[in-house]
Parts: structure tokens; C-alpha cells; sequence
């Protein structure tokens, strides 16, 4: 008895084609394409000797929930008016930013977003212990 020879089916590229476009399309729709903002942050230089600042630093104290900015509470709608009128317009206003537990880092982001759009300061962020 002689075996029956199948003949080969040629494999149609037309269903790849379709599980191709239907893995781009899932893709393109669970991604999100939104612009983050920048934050810029810049390092202290090692071995530099400490500048003595002619304008005393203002310390602004970040909780999760509340602002103190030199030991007075604020609001974080209310602080870019603060800083602007502790600010002399030709000097550059050292802020030394410290954080306390709990605070997110959306939040510290936030914070230096806001602190940008005031003119003349210069931001520290203060390293946790």
C-alpha cells in the first residue's frame, strides 16, 4: 500500500501580518505618550573651598503635608509669594531645602518646579541621614 503523499500548503503570510498589527495596535494604546517636565539638578564641585554668602540662606523645611520656611508655616500656594518678597532683585538667594520622612519624591518635585519660576535662587536640596 503506497502512502499518500500530502501535498505542502504554502504557509500565507496574511495571518502573521494580522497578529503583527494587532500586537503595534495593543502597544500604541497601553503606552503613554505624555512630556515630562525637567527638573534640573546640579552637584556640589569636590575640594572647593566654601563660599561665605553675603545674603543669609533661607531654610525651607518640606513635610508631606505641610511647608516651614525659616521655622514659619506656609502654604505651598503662598510660598512663591513669600520667597519673591524675601528676595533682593540683584542677589542670588541661596534656599537650602530639607526633607522630613515621608515625603515623596512627586512632592520634591513639585517643590523645585515652583522654586524654578522665582527668579534669583539658588536651590540645595539637603541629603537625608
Amino acid at each position: 500500500m503506497a502512502r499518500a503523499r500530502r501535498a505542502r500548503r504554502r504557509l500565507s503570510m496574511t495571518s502573521l501580518v494580522d497578529v503583527i498589527f494587532l500586537l503595534l495596535l495593543f502597544f500604541m494604546l497601553t503606552s503613554t505618550f505624555s512630556k515630562f517636565a525637567e527638573v534640573e539638578l546640579s552637584a556640589g564641585g569636590s575640594g572647593q573651598a566654601a563660599d561665605v554668602a553675603q545674603v543669609p540662606p533661607l531654610f525651607l523645611r518640606v513635610g508631606e503635608a505641610a511647608l516651614e520656611l525659616n521655622g514659619e508655616p506656609v502654604a505651598i500656594a503662598g510660598l512663591e509669594t513669600s520667597l519673591r518678597d524675601r528676595v533682593a532683585p540683584d542677589d542670588v538667594q541661596p534656599v537650602l531645602v530639607s526633607l522630613r520622612d515621608g515625603v515623596t519624591s512627586q512632592r520634591l518635585t513639585d517643590l523645585l518646579v515652583m522654586l524654578r519660576t522665582v527668579p534669583g535662587l539658588r536651590v540645595t536640596v539637603l541629603g537625608g541621614a
